[in-house]
């Protein structure tokens, strides 16, 4: 009696341990039937909602249909806006002119190339070089116009170059020999000066194959600079000649700009290789080789009216 009636008392348990590993069982052969979706297939409706039974969780999702958005309003017409001037310049909201300062900016250069410790001596071949002649000063500066080219090397540099030079030959008496020195390492000063990526030394030694060393050309860098006093920063034709273009490119149908801009630098970079014109300021020989330029593209009116 005592063991029937302990078997009566386990039999309820046993039930119990039966159901719950039954709803378990169902409950994971539920989720295997789930399909499971990939994030990237997930639909991205805005404001979607849910299904009306959570627990429906086997059932398809249905596709949710969303209620046209409202039509906006339409705007009342505005008025148009009033035509720009054919007179306006379109170089007006060119910030890189810097306008409300270019007459500042034009005083402080003419200041700056007036200086004495700018200027060169008048005929410094005469006065002060012994071995150096004006022929040969023009070699060089053709010369290093190829090694512009060679280096592609901007403008400035070039003018920069032609500048050292000048000061250092108005200052200290140079041998022939070396004058080749002079040039590549004043366009060393230069492309430090001017270029994002100049030369290294070695390409200047190699461009004069090799006649020079790298010591060489350090020591006459060096000597350079301390003839200059470290001043660097001149400015030059070019710097006034860009200026003096912009302001001469008013009248686009006289003077086309780029014809104009061409032939302005064309008589500024000729002015380089004349020994002569080294007792003109640099804002002289430019607006020199403005004035040329439009006479020749317009022979019949005067250049400045």
């Amino acid at each position: 009696m005592e063991n029937s009636a302990a078997a009566a008392a386990e039999r309820p348990r046993l039930t119990r341990a039966a159901a719950k590993r039954s709803a378990v069982v169902t409950a994971v052969a539920v989720a295997a039937k789930r399909k499971r979706v990939a994030l990237s297939q997930l639909p991205t409706l805005p404001n979607a909602v849910l299904g009306a039974h959570d627990d429906d969780d086997d059932k398809p999702v249905r596709k949710q249909r969303l209620l046209p958005a409202a039509k906006p309003k339409p705007k009342p017409k505005a008025a148009p806006a009033p035509a720009a001037p054919a007179a306006a310049d379109d170089t007006d909201d060119d910030i890189q002119l810097c306008k409300p300062y270019a007459s500042d900016i034009y005083s402080y250069l003419r200041s700056m190339e007036s200086q004495a410790k700018r200027r060169l001596a008048v005929d410094y071949i005469a006065a002060v070089q012994i071995d150096v002649t004006p022929n040969m000063r023009g070699i060089l500066i053709d010369w290093l116009v190829e090694v512009a080219e060679e280096y592609k090397l901007v403008s400035d540099t070039l003018y920069l170059t032609v500048s050292y030079i000048d000061r250092f030959l108005s200052a200290k008496v140079l041998n022939r020999q070396k004058l080749q020195l002079l040039g590549v390492s004043a366009m060393l000063i230069a492309s430090k000066y001017e270029e994002i990526s100049p030369p290294n030394v070695e390409d200047f030694c190699y461009i004069t194959d090799n006649t020079y060393t790298k010591q060489e050309v350090v020591k006459m860098e060096s000597d350079i600079l301390n003839v200059l006093k470290f001043e660097v920063g001149s400015p030059t034709a070019k710097t006034f000649l860009r200026m003096f273009i912009r302001s001469a490119q008013e009248d686009n149908k006289k003077y086309p700009s780029l014809q104009l801009e061409f032939l302005g630098s064309y008589l500024s970079e000729l002015s380089l290789l004349d020994y002569g014109l080294i007792r003109s300021l640099p804002s002289l020989v430019a607006a020199s080789a403005v004035f040329v330029a439009r006479l020749t593209l317009d022979p019949h009116t005067h250049p400045w009216v």
